[in-house]
């Protein structure tokens, strides 16, 4: 039975070799890497990305961080391209076939057959005398001296390495399409990210709910309010303009501090000068202001005018933060 000592040691291991085939990817980047990046980057079609085996799997994954990141891509399956898929491939787009080898026996059927297409074939390979290498127009190097399974069999050090190259990809055409956070948020709208960079205060109020009285209005008034509402705190409002704000605690620390509340109104305990934001505001700038001051609503105004509150489980059941 392997000790605690081995699995940790083998651990380690396989950690330290990943990481030095990645740093000697480094040393393969050249000119021809350049070139793959501009002409990806001035092509009018598609990225399609082929392989077979662990190869296809990291293909997909190159293909969805190029597709987040504004390059068009699509999957190609090395052994179904052979059987119909090959169909999926237009006039513009520029083909990219990964395999370790370069010489297992789909590849050396595919590789004819695409070139028969006229696109542009880029061989991602560890085998840089390969068929595959041999017969691309541009070849990515991705040679490991050896995989960290102890037999040398099972993919690990060359799927890391064919990883790693196509994020070098994803991030220089990022770089080169002057890609922005609100590019990303676009392709995620529907994620924590996405929503942290399009939701809006606007989004999340609710029209009918807008907790108000005036300056004079008796505390017992002011109560329903809050309770009808259902925010935890009314705005105060004088001539249509927020004069202050009473929330739950206001509230509470008024009860313990008075024998009696028959004659108290809302500006006797109102919070003057309540924290506010514009509906066109983003969300996340929202909580953080609360996170900053310590509190759980917000007024919102826009150019004077009382739109509502927006109150923190708003903004949490949203799952931005």
């Amino acid at each position: 039975m392997i000790s605690t000592e081995n699995i940790l040691a083998l651990a380690k291991n396989t950690i330290l070799s990943e990481s030095e085939s990645i740093a000697k990817l480094a040393t393969f980047l050249d000119e021809n890497f350049t070139t793959i990046v501009q002409k990806i980057y001035q092509s009018k079609g598609r990225v399609v990305i082929t392989g077979i085996g662990k190869s296809a799997i990291i293909a997909q994954k190159i293909v969805a961080s190029l597709n987040s990141t504004g390059t068009p891509s699509l999957f190609l399956h090395a052994s179904e391209a052979i059987h119909g898929d090959l169909g999926m491939i237009q006039n513009d787009d520029i083909i990219i076939c990964i395999s370790k080898s370069g010489n297992s026996p789909e590849i050396k059927v595919l590789v004819p057959l695409l070139k028969r297409f006229g696109n542009t074939l880029i061989g991602m390979t560890g085998n840089m005398t390969s068929f595959l290498a041999k017969g691309s127009h541009y070849v990515l190097n991705t040679t490991v001296d050896a995989e960290s399974c102890p037999m040398n069999l099972a993919p690990t050090n060359s799927t890391t390495a064919q990883l790693v190259m196509g994020d070098a990809l994803t991030v220089c055409l990022m770089e080169l399409r002057g890609f922005q956070a609100e590019d990303f948020a676009k392709y995620h709208p529907g994620g924590a990210l996405g929503k942290k960079l399009l939701l809006k205060v606007k989004d999340l109020l609710e029209p009918s709910l807008q907790p108000q009285v005036s300056p004079d209005t008796s505390i017992k008034k002011a109560i329903f309010e809050i309770s009808e509402k259902r925010l935890g705190v009314t705005a105060v409002i004088d001539h249509d303009t927020v004069v202050g704000i009473i929330t739950d605690g206001d509230i509470r620390r008024m009860l313990n501090d008075r024998d009696s509340i028959a004659n108290v109104v809302a500006k006797d305990i109102m919070t003057l000068n309540p924290k506010q934001i514009h509906s066109e505001a983003m969300a996340i700038d929202a909580f953080n202001i609360m996170e900053d001051f310590s509190i759980t609503q917000l007024i919102v105004i826009d150019n004077g005018v009382y739109k509502g509150i927006l109150h923190l489980h708003d903004i949490l059941k949203e799952g931005i933060v």
